[in-house]
């Protein structure tokens, strides 16, 4: 990696080298013109060198005459939720989100609790390649610490009306939890402690420091899983350091499949929802089995590029009442449009004690796809006109050039496109068996690698 990533998804870099101070100092003069120098909430996922980022850029939107709401070590979606319902003009989370612990980066989110769009990402980036202009002495910003919104985060969940949270207590689930050290390291136990569960923490000390490569994506975990089985549990909880996404483990200490908890999240709110109001949305990178639910239950499915602030925008133009990611990511816009681990964590728990079965009993209830996902390092090759390339090669299937290429066959779907963070081609291929979708991941990584 030899630049900074900047994107809708905000800036990423490897800290001391991609990412130094002097980055910092110019995003932070950005966005406090961004925010006309109004209070900023400002939030960390816990990385050890998170604090010294983080002091850098308040100090900066300070400076810039911000008054600056420190939260701390928190999720992103409580930066979110802080953003919405304070007196702030936005928010800032410093966060790498999956990406290994030398990277860092910054999130930013505007006075709606949602992540900057494209039109807001342009302004900011126009403004960031201008001169700084710091406030005088007398109207520099004041900076407040403030650990109220962790409290008012894990209040929202429990506040879910489709929650029964006596009913959850006594039911009184055996969890192990992984949070990788970071954001998710106090609160996620917090919220199972409140809803009655019996807690076996795994990295949870909040060190910052990752006991293994942070993506909670299966080969990950596996000493996660095998926990799970050792514990008898009821079913493991994985979120990624900035706790938007939640990945499950059965109680067989087996992936649930990240792809899946939105899934089982759109059944229960469908389950919870009239019908003329069962409308959903998630990416184009989603499991089908979406699509299937929504058929079943006389629901309407729609989707949007890659991207939190993409479903979100669909979302809210079709009225969803629940949408989210295939990377674990489930948005309630009963609480906030946000993709959130922790009511992700909720709506799970609720839906499993009605199921009444084990987690695995309630993964095979659902339709059954296999997803598989490959990394394609581009080198320097040029990932649009791969796109392009490969476009014609599927010209006789359907295509949906939203974002990237989304190829979808009869009994298959296979998705190509460049990554908003790393240097890559991510290529995700679906189909009802894990060797067809293994077989049509790999010929368009053949393809790709031909060109």
């Amino acid at each position: 990696m030899n630049k900074l990533i900047v994107s809708i998804s905000g800036l990423r870099g490897v800290v001391g080298d991609t990412l130094t101070p002097e980055t910092i100092v110019k995003y932070a003069n950005a966005f406090s013109k961004f925010t006309n120098r109004k209070k900023v909430v400002v939030g960390r996922d816990g990385r050890y060198h998170g604090e010294m980022l983080s002091e850098i850029l308040i100090g900066v939107l300070a400076a810039n005459g911000c008054d600056v709401t420190d939260i701390g070590i928190c999720p992103t979606p409580t930066v979110q939720l802080a953003a919405e319902h304070s007196d702030a003009a936005g928010g800032v989370a410093v966060t790498a989100s999956h990406n290994p612990m030398e990277w860092n980066g910054l999130k930013f989110i505007n006075n709606h609790g949602v992540f900057l769009d494209a039109e807001e990402n342009k302004k900011l980036w126009k403004i960031a390649g201008g001169k700084p202009e710091y406030a005088a002495y007398k109207t520099a910003g004041k900076i407040t610490r403030d650990n109220f919104f962790l409290k008012d985060h894990i209040r929202r969940v429990l506040g879910i009306k489709s929650l029964d949270v006596e009913a959850v207590r006594k039911r009184h689930f055996k969890v192990v939890v992984d949070s990788v050290n970071a954001a998710g390291s106090f609160v996620v136990p917090e919220l199972l402690h409140q809803l009655g569960c019996s807690i076996v923490r795994m990295n949870c000390e909040g060190t910052g420091i990752f006991p293994r490569k942070p993506e909670p994506v299966p080969e990950n975990l596996l000493a996660t899983m095998e926990r799970v089985r050792s514990e008898n549990a009821d079913l493991g909880i994985v979120v990624d350091p900035d706790v938007d996404r939640l990945v499950l483990i059965t109680e067989r200490g087996e992936p649930f499949g990240e792809e899946y908890t939105v899934a089982q999240a759109v059944k229960f709110i469908f389950e919870k929802t009239t019908v003329e109001n069962r409308v959903a949305a998630v990416n184009l990178s989603t499991t089908r089995a979406v699509e299937e639910i929504g058929s079943k239950l006389n629901g309407k499915i729609f989707r949007s590029p890659v991207g939190e602030i993409n479903v979100v925008k669909r979302m809210k133009k079709v009225g969803a009442v629940v949408g989210g990611e295939g990377s674990g990511g489930v948005i309630l816009p009963e609480v906030h449009y946000g993709r959130d681990a922790l009511v992700g964590i909720g709506i799970t728990l609720q839906h499993l004690l009605e199921f009444g079965g084990t987690l695995s009993e309630l993964k095979n209830s659902l339709p059954k796809f296999e997803i598989v996902k490959k990394r394609i390092e581009l080198g320097n090759k040029n990932p649009d006109r791969i796109i392009t390339a490969v476009k014609h090669k599927y010209s006789k299937f359907k295509l949906n050039t939203e974002d990237g290429l989304k190829i979808d066959a009869p009994d298959y779907w296979i998705h190509l496109r460049k990554s908003n963070t790393e240097p890559i081609i991510r290529a995700i291929a679906e189909a009802q068996s894990r060797e067809e979708a293994e077989a049509r991941a790999l010929e368009v990584v053949k393809i790709i690698k031909g060109l």
